[in-house]
């Protein structure tokens, strides 16, 4: 209860010394005109392209290109309506919709030539995740009954009082007839669903799987195999300890289930090979070994003997076939540009034959869109965002060399370049560390991109541990967070000074999540920068095992418990160091933040006051990992641009 009244007490102090220097107002709105696109599906035949949109307040549409709306209203009312997925046929669209009931979603059945949805399910609880059956008379589901919030570590946790229990709720595979709506829930009641897929033959599904709490289990799920009929759950398949599986696809012959392995951090950020498991169960094959890329997602069409697999790549994306018989790889497309939700990478929507496929493209330079067509060929469907323009710089990919290891990054230019002047610049280090920092428009909340319109430079640096150079990269940073990660982004400060007019005595660090970790962990480190930036950070490694809700993700990470082997969590904890810091920091969280709880942020600032370090530190009420009120989000924005330009300048 102390820490909680303390970090209340911190909220209320909302003063900002240096005022942006260039008004953020124009920028701001440019982005909050921006309509961003969640999902892209083409339909079976390839003849249409279905498209949710994102509307203000957590709502969204769904729309058929180029914008015949589907919903379950009368077209003039906005509901939280997503979850897009084509019958096979092409006949149908199955989508969530809580029309009937706000924040309650429901599964929805619409004809796609037209006419009024109509309301297939009558359930409580969270539904995710539609999928038609291979005949059409079905539709699976993800659904986790009874669920009193929104699910996912990104969301604010429930505040604690009283005896603390652990309530578990599951995420159930869950099959509804499509005619009659009647539900069956078929996997255990003690599993928790991650993702699945169908069998071709509709006997079976393909499934992640793990018993226990969701948002922390995910870490050590397992590959199942799914009864249909009766809900047998058998697992044919165990990962190592450093390697988290992810988008299980079958086969088109039934054979065989594919997945991506990897060493991954988040869930829902995916990366790493591609794995080729036997439906029965036995020893997993690695289909892309040394591939010099992540696979993110894999789509595999029913009428193809070839998969496909989108890619994070040297800093961009990529989009590959692979043949799982001869393990032949062919690279179709690449590019300097996101591929549909930056964190969350659902893949590319295809045809049943392979030949046409749906995606969402984005960059600094253009603003989302839906694009289809062949892959690589692709038409824009959409044109949405033609009004919107770059209130930012020009961008560069840079390459350096760090203990001998290629690294890649981004060098965003300010604005208003003139190559005959210094300008200061900050190093903004991406979460994860299982991630990967690629061109994409910026979108609300903390954006360290907009600093370029203030007038600096701003390197994006993608340190071992990140995605897009192969396995053995993402691999290189375990039990050594701030070592060799720290070093590169060193080696790529720099480069960023070699290649551009940097003034090399006004440079800054922000981050956020583990970039917030990064940024508390190097001001303990070195004197290189002048000023930083703290997001959701993490001080201490060995109180943070005790305090976060997602605790499973550390062990491969550090490879072994704090409790088994504190020293490994001691030597990267920033806090054993605070008495070197001299770097003003600024550090911000959100009260109820379960992936970095706030008590770290406590400790780091304490430390800086009770040690004279200029610091401040803002706690933003009912927030978690990710902040979702649009004030708060503002907020943010504007304290980290006011905290460098007094510090820095």
């Amino acid at each position: 209860m102390k820490v909680s009244f303390l970090c209340t007490a911190a909220v209320a102090v909302w003063v900002v010394g240096a005022q942006p220097v260039t008004p953020v107002e124009p920028a701001l709105a440019e982005i909050a005109a921006t309509r961003q696109f969640l999902e892209a599906k083409i339909s079976p035949d390839g003849a249409h392209v279905a498209y949710v949109e994102a509307l203000q307040e957590g709502k969204s549409a769904i729309y058929l290109a180029p914008r015949r709306r589907i919903t379950a209203g009368d077209g003039k009312a906005s509901y939280d309506e997503h979850g897009v997925a084509w019958s096979p046929d092409g006949k149908q669209i199955a989508f969530l919709s809580d029309r009937e009931k706000k924040e309650q979603l429901q599964l929805y059945i619409a004809p796609a030539d037209g006419g009024p949805a109509r309301q297939v399910t009558h359930v409580k609880g969270l539904l995710d995740d539609a999928r038609w059956s291979p005949d059409g008379k079905q539709v699976a589901i993800l659904f986790t009954e009874d669920l009193p919030q929104r699910a996912g570590p990104l969301d604010p946790v429930p505040p604690d009082s009283g005896v603390l229990e652990s309530k578990i709720y599951e995420q159930r595979l869950t099959v509804v007839d499509a005619a009659t709506g009647a539900v069956r829930q078929l996997s255990p009641k003690d599993m928790y669903v991650y993702e699945y897929d169908w069998s071709p033959d509709g006997r079976s599904f393909a499934a992640t799987a793990a018993a226990g709490a969701g948002d922390d289990n995910w870490w050590i799920a397992q590959l199942h195999t799914v009864s249909a009929a009766t809900g047998e759950m058998k697992a044919i398949y165990k990962p190592g300890v450093q390697q988290q599986i992810a988008a299980p696809r079958w086969s088109p012959d039934g054979r065989s289930i594919v997945f991506i392995g990897g060493l991954m951090s988040d869930e829902g950020s995916t990366g790493g090979d591609i794995f080729q498991a036997p439906a029965g169960g036995g020893e997993a094959r690695n289909l892309t070994p040394g591939l010099a890329s992540s696979a993110s997602n894999i789509t595999w069409p029913r009428q193809s003997k070839q998969l496909y697999f989108t890619e994070h790549y040297d800093g961009g994306s990529a989009i590959s076939r692979l043949d799982p018989a001869t393990g032949q790889v062919e690279r179709l497309w690449q590019g300097e540009e996101s591929i549909n939700p930056a964190f969350d990478d659902s893949g590319i929507s295809m045809t049943a034959d392979g030949k046409a496929s749906a995606v969402i493209r984005n960059s600094w330079r253009a603003a989302p869109e839906i694009w289809w067509g062949a892959i690589g060929e692709w038409k824009q469907a959409t044109h949405e965002n033609g009004a919107r323009k770059p209130l930012w710089g020009e961008a560069k990919s840079l390459h350096w060399t760090s203990d001998g290891v290629r690294v890649q990054g981004w060098l965003l230019y300010p604005r208003d370049f003139a190559p005959d002047r210094k300008y200061p610049m900050v190093v903004a280090v991406h979460g994860g560390p299982a991630s990967s920092l690629k061109p994409a428009w910026p979108r609300p909340g903390f954006n360290p991109t907009l600093l370029s319109q203030q007038g600096y430079f701003v390197l994006l640096p993608n340190p071992r541990g990140s995605y897009g150079q192969g396995e053995k990269f993402a691999l290189a940073n375990v039990a050594d967070f701030g070592g060799g990660d720290l070093r590169d982004i060193l080696a790529g400060v720099e480069e960023a000074i070699r290649t551009a007019p940097v003034d090399a005595k006004r440079v800054g660090l922000t981050g956020w999540s583990y970039g917030g970790f990064m940024t508390m962990w190097a001001v303990t480190q070195t004197d290189r920068f002048r000023a930083a930036v703290a997001g959701a950070g993490i001080a201490n490694w060995q109180s943070y095992y005790g305090e976060n809700a997602i605790d499973q993700w550390m062990i491969p990470y550090f490879g072994a418990s704090v409790y088994d082997d504190p020293a490994v969590y001691a030597k990267s904890s920033a806090i054993n160091f605070i008495k070197r810091v001299k770097t003003p920091t600024l550090v911000f969280v959100g009260d109820r933040d379960g992936e970095c709880p706030p008590p770290q942020s406590y400790e780091f600032w304490h430390a800086l006051k009770t040690l004279g370090v200029k610091t401040q530190m803002v706690v933003y009420p009912d927030e978690g990992h990710v902040f979702h009120t649009a004030e708060h989000q503002r907020d943010v924005l504007v304290r980290m641009i006011g905290w460098f330009n007094e510090n820095l300048r």
